[in-house]
């Protein structure tokens, strides 16, 4: 299980990350792209992984996170159940979705800690 503090702890750990509103959710962004939101009311994250990462992290656990159901998850549009998901499998979900969006240079500042 993920706390919404532990979740906005490693979130705004990233090089350049900062938080947002973004409708009424709060988003995580990276040079003003979005790699998360965090849906409070309901207990989940919603991360931007690739195609391939969508699909490795729904392997290791599909009843806590998997593709949001419309045009959005074939995007990679990822939901995480917050109450289901491991902080180990979430922390490497979260830490895909900044490297994602963001610019290489950053990315490779996480991938190298």
């Amino acid at each position: 299980m993920v706390s919404l503090t532990t979740f906005r702890n490693i979130a705004l750990s990233f090089p350049e990350a900062t938080e947002a509103p973004h409708f009424e959710k709060n988003s995580f962004r990276v040079k003003g792209k979005i790699f998360a939101t965090c849906d409070e009311k309901n207990n989940r994250a919603c991360l931007k992984l690739s195609e391939i990462n969508q699909d490795l992290f729904s392997l290791a656990d599909n009843s806590a996170v998997y593709a949001v159901n419309n045009k959005w998850g074939k995007q990679g549009w990822t939901m995480v159940e917050l109450s289901k998901v491991s902080k180990r499998l979430f922390n490497s979900a979260l830490t895909a979705a900044y490297c994602e969006v963001a610019p290489a240079e950053l990315a490779a500042l996480v991938k190298q800690a």
